[in-house]
Parts: structure tokens; sequence; C-alpha cells
């Protein structure tokens, strides 16, 4: 059937000759046979339909060296416009497929890929902001800010993303709209630039780039996506004293999304591991060989686990602090369709993973076993899953979910949304519907997840008792509608925000704070009313602070500090919330540490009855091979020691150096003493999985040479909880160390 052109625009036209285009394809076995197919399409569309207008003057380019012009600089070029936004799930998922067209194919070969960059939200049409997505991101190739949409609207573009392809004389020959054309799309290319190459229409020019990512100043943090606390078990929070002292035992995770990389650190920012590689990649390993590609969303599971949503590796991984390694867990690398699951670990395919939480329930058939026991909890992993616009499930133990459907141990699946792009809210968790959903937050005394539904501009939640969808404020009651969004401080659904990206909740004060990122605000929403407000937090000069696109945050253990992930700024600040003020945190490495790359050395274990201890551990540290301790401090301090214990005198001390018969200072021998108090074993504390580490910095001489150094170790006592265990326990451990050595008698 033939298409009548006059009721029909342009673009209507191309995309029904491109599907008769393909059907012929589908249809052709033979590659001769194709190459005559599209030489016959591109003979026929050379003559159809003529150049477009020129790109709209004024407008702000970026990778380049000035404005393109289409009669000019593109001339002789095969041209892929990339109509996009820089929010769009959709938009990132076509940018590998640029990727690799622009690696084939140079722009000598005769190919320049362009981004036509067409705001949904008022945000995005900054180009301040664009020019941080370019670099988040990394585009390499010329973007131009079409602020007003004027291109997008004279060639009656219809959706993001849309690929209009042109030939060289700016004409179309193709187009493909939304995601998943990658193969399509590179036969094409390679099509077109045979043609037009036969005819001797292809120039090889250059076009002067000039990449955005060199203009991006180096910093320790690059566009840093989330941040997860440690949890801390019977953590006293009564006051602020209390609170105070469980500061040196809190663990911190960010994404470094633009480095590529999770960052493990002390509330006071000294970094404790750096795990992955600056380059993107995707490889499990220890932490220097682990390789990861823009991670989003942390979160640890007990003491030593960080569960990470590898986002464009599409996959969750797992970091074991234990072992210093990372493993995959559920996805393998590339982009699935997938809108159900339920298959077993890395077998199963998954979509841009953004956020990830964890929790723990018991089956839902039944409370107790049938003698009386009571069922043991369950482990989930639950995930944002922006690229399917669904709330997903990594089932860590056999599980009896919703409607009593059983989950196998390992298996990843779908639990919520039907994966249409849309605000839909239903008492049924299929029937329901996100919009790029890319926060989580857990309430686990009432079991709700709350979420951060980004392109809906709304913060919705999801019970875990039943898997309701309710809404909790911003959105619109149209499910259809995805454009209402704003700034307006309200309640419910009159409460307006623009594409949030975090959510953490406030147990204490039942609040939910939010990373409003495109209004470049944190707000609060009071659950007991779902109004909203905007929190206005003070630098130390008393000015209100301004955030960039923030996208990630969480509460201190207490709930007294509010860690914020300001992401176009390249930082993380910290929010006193009894006062309001805050402070940029300032990361650190303990270059001392890092340059002796701290050994850890390991004593036999120690068996502490169940009902508790005092433990005197002493350390005979003695020098040899001409090696003696200078006149310096000797220090020595516990590392990160389990909240649950106390030091009965200091958490740090100095090695006291021996004296000798004329009571002078013996520099090959000094004691170090370390006094605690194991507390009492609790339920689900494993054998075997407590230990006190200690960590010794010396400064040493080594006479002969001439020269002096340090010398930084840990030493790790593993405690093992027992009924055949003691409640003193005086443990002596002796020390050699020399210029390259630290040995344990």
């Amino acid at each position: 059937m033939d298409l009548n052109e006059s009721e029909y625009d342009m673009l209507d036209l191309l995309a029904y000759n491109c599907n008769q285009l393909n059907l012929q394809l589908r249809e052709s076995k033979h590659v001769d046979e194709q190459e005559k197919i599209f030489e016959a399409y591109l003979k026929k569309i050379d003559r159809e339909f003529d150049p477009i207008d020129e790109i709209a003057e004024g407008l702000d380019w970026f990778n380049v060296t000035e404005p393109l012009v289409l009669k000019r600089d593109l001339k002789g070029k095969i041209v892929v416009l990339d109509f996009f936004t820089y929010c769009c799930i959709n938009c990132m998922h076509i940018l590998p497929d640029l990727k690799k067209l622009e690696e084939r194919y140079t722009i000598e070969d005769g190919l320049v890929v362009i981004g036509v960059h067409s705001a949904k939200f008022d945000n995005e049409k900054d180009s301040a902001n664009i020019l941080s997505a370019i670099q988040r991101y990394n585009i390499t190739h010329p973007v131009v800010n079409d602020s007003v949409s004027s291109l997008w609207m004279n060639l009656n573009i219809k959706c993001w993303p849309t690929l209009l392809v042109l030939g060289p004389r700016g004409n179309p020959i193709f187009v493909l709209m939304g995601e998943g054309h990658g193969q399509r799309l590179d036969k094409y290319i390679k099509s077109a630039l045979k043609f037009y190459e036969t005819k001797g229409s292809i120039k090889k020019h250059r076009i002067a780039l000039n990449p955005a990512s060199e203009l991006l100043k180096a910093s320790m943090l690059k566009f840093p996506g989330k941040i997860a606390t440690r949890h801390l078990r019977n953590a006293k929070c009564d006051d602020e004293s209390s609170s105070r002292k469980l500061i040196g035992s809190e663990l911190y995770a960010v994404s470094d999304s633009g480095n590529n990389r999770i960052l493990v650190f002390q509330a006071n920012g000294q970094i404790a591991e750096m795990i992955g590689g600056k380059e993107p990649g995707f490889a499990d390993g220890n932490f220097k060989e682990a390789r990861f590609n823009s991670p989003q969303g942390v979160s640890f599971y007990g003491n030593d686990i960080i569960y990470v949503a590898d986002t464009e590796n599409h996959a969750i991984r797992e970091i074991n602090l234990t072992t210093k390694t990372v493993d995959t867990i559920a996805g393998h690398g590339k982009q699935g369709v997938d809108q159900a699951g339920g298959l077993i670990g890395t077998s199963q395919e998954i979509s841009s993973p953004w956020d990830v939480v964890t929790y723990r329930t018991r089956d839902m058939d039944m409370s107790f076993h049938a003698d009386g026991e009571a069922i043991p909890e369950r482990d989930i992993i639950l995930i944002a899953m922006a690229g399917t616009h669904q709330i997903w499930a990594i089932f860590k133990d056999e599980t009896i979910w919703w409607k009593f459907k059983k989950f196998s141990e390992g298996s990843v699946a779908a639990i919520a949304g039907n994966g249409h792009e849309e605000n839909r809210n239903n008492s049924y968790p299929q029937n329901s519907a996100f919009a790029q959903p890319s926060g989580l937050a857990l309430a686990p005394k009432t079991k709700e997840l709350f979420i951060a539904d980004s392109e809906s501009s709304s913060i919705r939640k999801l019970s875990l008792a039943d898997g309701k969808v309710l809404a909790v404020a911003g959105g619109d009651r149209n499910p259809l509608n995805l454009f209402a969004f704003g700034d307006v401080d309200a309640t419910g659904m009159n409460a307006k925000f623009q594409h949030p990206l975090g959510v953490a909740y406030d147990g204490k004060e039942h609040v939910v704070y939010v990373t409003d990122t495109y209004n470049h605000k944190i707000k609060s929403i009071d659950l007991t009313t779902n109004k909203v407000s905007t929190c206005k937090f003070k630098d130390a000069k008393g000015n209100v602070v301004q955030f960039k696109e923030p996208a990630g945050l969480c509460l201190s253990p207490c709930g007294s500090r509010l860690y914020i992930c300001n992401t176009n700024n390249h930082s993380i600040d910290v929010v006193n919330l009894n006062t309001s003020t805050l402070e940029p945190l300032n990361l650190f490495i303990d270059k001392v540490n890092a340059a002796n790359q701290l050994s850890t050395l390991t004593t036999s274990k120690i068996l502490v009855h169940t009902s508790g201890a005092s433990i005197s551990l002493e350390f005979l540290l003695t020098t040899k091979s001409g090696v003696k301790f200078t006149d310096a401090p000797q220090k020595w301090h516990l590392d990160t020691l389990n909240v649950r214990w106390e030091s009965k005198s200091t958490t740090s001390g100095t090695v006291q150096l021996k004296s000798n018969d004329s009571d002078e200072k013996n520099n090959n021998i000094g004691v170090a003493t370390v006094n605690l108090i194991a507390p009492k074993s609790v339920e689900g504390n494993a054998v075997g999985n407590e230990s006190v580490i200690i960590i010794f910095k010396m400064s040493l001489c080594a006479d002969q040479k001439g020269i002096c150094f340090p010398k930084n170790f840990k030493i790790s006592v593993p405690i093992e909880y027992s009924v055949d265990g003691t409640t003193e326990i005086n443990k002596k451990t002796k020390v050699t160390i020399d210029e390259q050595n630290i040995e344990l008698a």
C-alpha cells in the first residue's frame, strides 16, 4: 500500500520508507542482495527529500571550537543527529551504540555524530548543566544546546531518543526512534558511506574538536552519585555524647561515578578503600583488578559487604571488605530487555540498575514452623531498575513472597511495575508503573520502600508487606502525565519536584529527605502529613547553601548528620541537622599508610566466653638487623572497633620503650598494651566473625645505613565466642621488626 504523501510530514514519510526497507532486508538472506536493496533505497530516498534547514545561529556548542554549519563544515559527511535530553535513560542507552559507531568510522571516513540537546526539564536548558552531563557521560562528539527546541519542532521530532541520519548534502535518509537499534544503525551507516563514496560525495576533511572532558578540573571525586552508611547494631544514640562516640566506628561508601569506582571512608573523610579504577570496565577480582562502569547505588549489608548498582555494566556487584574482592551477583555486562526475570544470578540480564538497598523479612505464608520455631529472616536486595522502569529484587535465600509466590535462592526478578513508563499507583504491584525509578530508601519498621521516581518528578512508596504502590508527594493524578514538575512546597501531589534522584528515610523524625536534583535543593517530606518543605542549610558564614544537581544522600547511624552527594560540585557535603549548618567533607588518603602499603598480620584466635570477657593484649615489639626505634613517638590505635565493644582505657596510645639496667631507653624493645571489654555474645553473631585490629605507626632508623623510615602495619586478633571460652584473658604477642619484614613469634 502506498502512503498518501500529502497527509504526512517529512519524518512520517521517512519512517515509512525505513520500515519498507527493513521488511525487504528481513526477507533477504544474502549479503549481495541486501547491498542491492540498500543501493536501490538510497537512490530513491536521495531524490525525495531536500536538505533540512540550518541549525539556528547563536546556540551553545560543546566539544568543538566553533558552531558547525551544515552547508560548510558538514557538507560531504554522513551526519547522525541524536535528539536527546540528558535525564532520559533511553537516551543514555544509545550512547554505547554511538560510541561504537564513532570508533568504527571516523570524521575523516565521512561520519559525524551530533547530539542535539532538546530539553524536557527547565533545568536541562542551562548550558552549564548540559556541559556537566556531557562530561559525566563522557560524550566526545559535538553537541548543540537547542534550548528552545527549534530543530525539534522544525523536523517534527516526536520522542527521545530520535536518530535522524543525513546524507552528504544535509538531506534526510534514515530515521530511528527509541533504543535498541545498534545493529540496524551500523548497517545504515555502512551502506550510506559505501553508496556516497562510490558517487564521490564523501569529503575527508576534519572538524576541530575540543573535548569537554579536558575542561573538568581534577579532584578526588568526579560526579559522585549515591552514598550509604554501615548500620551499627545496638548503637546507642540516646544523647549527643553517645552519638559522638560512634563516629570512630562509622563507615560510608560513595559511588565515585565519574571515576568508575567505589570509595569507602570514615566519618572524618579518611579513605579506607578505593575499589576499582578510573577507566570504565567490567571485571571481578581484588580491589585493584575490579572495574566498574558509572556505578550509582551502594548499600551495606552487615559489617563487611557492600552491594553496588553498576549502572552502565547493567549488573549488581558485591564488595567484600574482609577478603577485599569484588564479585558480580546479577547481570552480565550487557543491557537486557527482560521485564519479568526469574533466572539465577548472572544468568539474568538486567537494565540500568540505579539504586539498591537490602531488606530482611520472614516468609509471607507463615510466621512459625509446625514445631513452633520461628522462621529465620530472609535477605533480599531491592533494586531501582531505571532501564525497565521497575523495582526488582535479588532473593539471597529461598523466599515465599507476595501472593505466596516462591523465589529460589539467588533468583533475580521484577517485583513491581509493568515496564511501561508511567506514574501509575495500584494495589497490585504488577499493575503499577514507574518512570525511571532512581533512588530507594527503606523504612524497616513500617515495611515501606520510598522511591524517587525521577521522570514523573514524584516520590512514591511500595509496601513490602503486600506490594501496594502509593503516592507520597509530587507528580500528577494522571499516570500518563510525566511533565508535572516544578518547584513548589505543598502537600501531596500539590507539591512539585524536578527530576528527584535520591531519598533517605529518618525513622526517628518520620521524615524522608529528597535530593530535588534539577531544582538544586534538598527537601523533606513529613510523612504524617506528606507536606514537602525546602531545607535551608547554611554554611559557616551564614549563607544559604545552593547545591548543583545533588543525586544521593544518607543519614549518619544516629540520624544527626546528613551526608549529601553534591554531584556537579564533585563533593560530599555534611549537614548537622541539629543546627542546619553544612560543611564540605574533605576526603583524604593516609599518605603514610598508602606509601607503605599497609600489611596485616594475624595472631592466633582468642576464645571469649559467651557472657563476655575482660581482655588485655600485650605486644612486645623487638627490632633487629641494626634497626632501632627513633625518639619520635611510636603510635598505635584501634581501627573501627565494633560498637558493642568498649576500651577499658583509651583507643590509642604510644609504644613504651623498655629501659635497660642503666635506666636508659632501649631503642630495640617496646611494649604496647591494649585493654578491652568484650560484650556478651548476641544472637546472629557468627563464630569467628569478630576481630580486633590495631594499627601501629613506627618511626625507625637503620644505623649502619644512616637512613630513617616509617614502618606501619596492622595486627588482627580474631575473636571466637564459645561456652568454653574464658572471662579474663591476657594475651601476649611478640613482634619482630627489621627493615624489610614484620613477623609474629
